[in-house]
């Protein structure tokens, strides 16, 4: 007998209580961008510049030691983070808006730990990232974001709308918009929020309503996901842009089993007697319930995993991913397909779906096995 959650195919009424799924996810919208405005992300040595070094002490030894022996220094935005839980590992990070050499941090550092008595330190790892490196890198990882956006927008409109001509246009312009406006001299965060704001704008226009709803999902797993890891002082790094980039990708994964069971059934309504959009969405997500919540269990408890025995380095890796699970499952579930009901009619997407199905011929239907 194989796993079940459910012993029956569930009946609940998703689109009915979708108010409450809206009022979830803007109270942590709201929270998120409060997160960002008065906390402010905090950028790590990967996007602002400066060093990380990875210290082993011969004995266990408390932070405030080592940040009492590096105090002298003075070193900008000082941060020192614990490994595993022997206490003898840790990695001290600053930031620096010059180019550093590596040597004459390694001696800095080293200099800084004779202060420290009877208790010597190797240096395991040291990595400096120069701010103009840095700033780079940020805008890179930004450019990303928006341009994996921009190819799930063409993907979804040609795959459930049969607008593969209308969409890659549309991100060839945008994608030129792009470039124009870096050309003018705008700033990355700037050209990635107006851009994005665009593409939700012609994909309204134009009705691309299956991308729209997906985009929107995406938005709202980034930014719910940003906004905790910045209430929780985390650093965002390439660890983080990573995890984000992979979260979109998952989050879009359970969007699209569920938009794919709602084309198959709008494409067995009866043009006579169409059914109420909201019902047919309701028995979409209930048939993919069961895939659903399995999937994010185990993608959870493989993420649970790497948090706990994963160490230091993946340590916000995973978080950010088991933030996003949670965060993609419930905008799949409560977002994204309910999100459809205000984009458009019944009438109009069951004569999209029947213009777009396939007809199959049957085994033996003229003669020929």
């Amino acid at each position: 007998m194989g796993l079940a959650i459910f012993h029956k195919e569930p009946d609940f009424d998703f689109t009915g209580h979708r108010r409450w799924g809206f009022a979830i996810s803007a109270f942590f919208i709201l929270l998120a961008i409060v997160s960002v405005l008065f906390i402010g992300i905090r950028y790590g040595v990967d996007f602002a510049g400066g060093a990380a070094v990875q210290l082993q002490f011969e004995k266990p030894i408390g932070d405030e030691t080592i940040k009492t022996a590096f105090a002298r220094l003075n070193l900008p935005g000082l941060a020192v983070q614990q490994y595993g839980e022997s206490g003898r590992d840790y990695l001290v990070r600053f930031s620096s808006s010059q180019s550093l050499a590596t040597e004459d941090i390694r001696t800095s550092v080293t200099g800084a730990l004779k202060a420290i008595e009877g208790n010597p330190a190797s240096i395991q790892r040291l990595e400096t990232v120069g701010p103009k490196v840095g700033a780079d890198l940020r805008n890179a990882a930004l450019e990303a974001i928006f341009y994996a956006v921009l190819l799930i927008t063409v993907y979804i409109s040609g795959r459930f709308e049969q607008r593969w001509m209308t969409a890659a246009l549309m991100a060839c312009v945008l994608g030129a918009v792009m470039y124009l406006m870096g050309y003018l001299g705008l700033s990355m965060p700037l050209r990635v929020l107006a851009c994005l704001v665009a593409t939700l704008i012609v994909c309204g226009w134009l009705k691309l309503n299956f991308a729209l709803s997906a985009i929107v999902g995406l938005i709202h797993d980034v930014v719910v996901t940003v906004g905790l890891l910045t209430l929780m002082g985390k650093e965002f790094d390439l660890n983080i842009i990573a995890a984000l980039l992979t979260l979109v990708g998952y989050s879009l994964n359970d969007t699209i089993v569920t938009f794919d069971r709602l084309r198959e059934n709008l494409r067995l309504q009866n043009p006579k007697s169409l059914q109420p959009l909201g019902a047919i969405i309701n028995k979409s997500i209930n048939q993919t319930l069961m895939r659903t919540v399995m999937t994010s269990l185990t993608t959870f408890a493989a993420c649970v995993s790497l948090f706990v025995l994963g160490g230091g380095v993946i340590h916000d890796f995973a978080l950010t991913m088991l933030i996003g699970v949670i965060a993609g499952t419930f905008s799949s579930i409560f977002i994204c397909s309910p999100l459809l009901m205000h984009l458009g009619t019944t009438e109009h997407y069951v004569a999209r779906s029947r213009v777009s199905a396939t007809k199959y011929e049957r085994p033996g239907e003229h003669g020929v096995v």
